[in-house]
C-alpha cells in the first residue's frame, strides 16, 4: 500500500486507513506538517477507530443467536463493525471535529492560528479528566489512572470541558480563580464553590445550541444588558416555592476564566450585591446574602452554596 499523502487518492483512501495502523501513523506525520486536509482526516480515522472499539464492545456484551458462530461469523461481524465505524465517523458536530480542532492547536496548525469559535467544542483528546481517555488509539482506561497519566492539572486544555467530581474541578480551575481573586477581592475558595454547585461539580454544564460549551461556571442569565454571546436552555426556577421547568437564555463565554471574571464583575459592581461583598469573612453568610439579593430562586440556595464552599476549601487545605 502506498503511504505517501502527496495525492488526493490517498487522502480518500478511509476504508484502508481505518485498518492500516502504519497509513493511520502516516496522516499523523502529515498532519505535524500543518496540512490542514491531514489534520482531518487524521481526526476522522482517530473517531474511526473509536467508535469500531466501542461497536466490538457493544457487540460482545450482546448473547449471540448461534446462527453465525465460527470463525467465519466472526469475520463478517468484524468486517462489518469496520464498515459501521467508517460510515459512523467524519459527521458534523462529531468527535473528530473536536479531535482535529485539538490536533490544530497542539501542532501548531492553521486552524488554531485562525481562533475561530467552534475551539470551544470539548476537546476529546482531554476526556482524560472527565471520564476516561485514549489509550493506543480506542482503549478506555479509568478515570482516576487516566488523569494521573496526564500530569499535572495544567495538562487540562482551557477549552476542555470541566473535569467531574469534586476534587479535579477544584483542581483544574484553581488558577484562573486564583488570578480573579486577587483582581476581585472575592475568595478563590467561594468562586469554585459556587461554580461546582451551579454545575454539579461539572456534570451539568450549560451547552450552547449546538453542543458546545458555553463556558458558564455561575448560571448567570443573559439580560436586557446582556450584548455576548448566549445559550438558551431548559432549566429548573422556583416560583412561590414550587420548582417549574422554564426556558432561560444565559450568557456564554470563549473560556472558563472569562467566566470567573464575568461573575466577579457582577458581585463587585452591582448595588444589589453589596452586603454580600461585605460577608467575604464567612462563607455561609457569603451565601446567605447571595440568596437574599436574589442570586438564585431556589429557597435552600444559601445552605446547599455554603455546604459547596466549605468542601471546596477542605479540598484546597488537603491540597496545599
Amino acid at each position: 500500500m502506498n503511504l505517501s499523502l502527496n495525492s488526493t487518492t490517498a487522502m480518500g483512501s478511509s476504508n484502508a486507513l481505518a485498518a492500516d495502523a502504519r497509513a493511520l501513523n502516516a496522516l499523523k506525520f502529515e498532519a505535524g506538517q500543518n496540512n490542514p486536509e491531514a489534520v482531518r482526516e487524521t481526526a476522522k480515522q482517530l473517531e474511526s477507530l473509536f467508535m469500531r472499539e466501542m461497536i466490538k464492545s457493544m457487540r460482545e456484551a450482546t448473547m449471540k443467536s448461534g446462527l453465525l458462530d465460527g470463525a467465519q461469523g466472526d469475520l463478517g461481524a468484524d468486517l462489518l463493525d469496520q464498515q459501521l465505524s467508517i460510515s459512523m465517523s467524519g459527521q458534523p458536530g462529531g468527535l473528530a471535529e473536536a479531535i482535529a480542532r485539538q490536533l490544530s492547536k497542539s501542532m501548531g496548525g492553521a486552524a488554531a492560528a485562525e481562533g475561530d469559535e467552534d475551539s470551544a467544542m470539548p476537546s476529546t483528546l482531554s476526556l482524560a479528566g472527565r471520564q476516561g481517555g485514549f489509550a493506543r488509539y480506542g482503549g478506555f482506561v479509568p478515570p482516576s489512572r487516566a488523569v494521573a497519566a496526564a500530569g499535572p492539572v495544567s495538562a487540562y486544555a482551557a477549552n476542555a470541558p470541566s473535569p467531574q467530581g469534586l476534587n479535579e474541578f477544584v483542581r483544574s480551575h484553581a488558577g484562573a480563580a486564583e488570578r480573579v481573586a486577587q483582581a476581585s477581592g472575592i475568595p478563590a475558595a467561594y468562586m469554585l464553590g459556587q461554580a461546582g454547585h451551579e454545575t454539579g461539580w461539572g456534570k451539568s454544564e450549560i451547552r450552547n445550541a449546538d453542543g458546545s460549551n458555553s463556558f458558564n461556571l455561575f448560571g448567570i442569565k443573559a439580560g436586557k444588558g446582556w450584548t455576548g454571546k448566549v445559550a438558551e436552555i431548559t432549566t429548573t426556577e422556583y416560583v412561590a416555592g414550587e420548582p417549574r421547568k422554564v426556558v432561560a437564555k444565559f450568557r456564554a463565554y470563549d473560556s472558563f476564566e472569562e467566566s470567573f471574571r464575568d461573575y466577579a464583575q457582577l458581585i463587585n459592581n452591582s448595588p444589589r450585591y453589596e452586603q454580600a461583598r461585605a460577608q467575604t469573612g464567612s462563607a455561609q453568610a457569603y451565601a446567605s446574602e447571595l440568596q437574599k439579593a436574589g442570586y438564585a430562586t431556589d429557597p435552600q440556595y444559601a445552605n446547599k452554596l455554603g455546604r459547596a464552599i466549605e468542601s471546596t476549601q477542605r479540598v484546597r487545605s488537603g491540597q496545599a
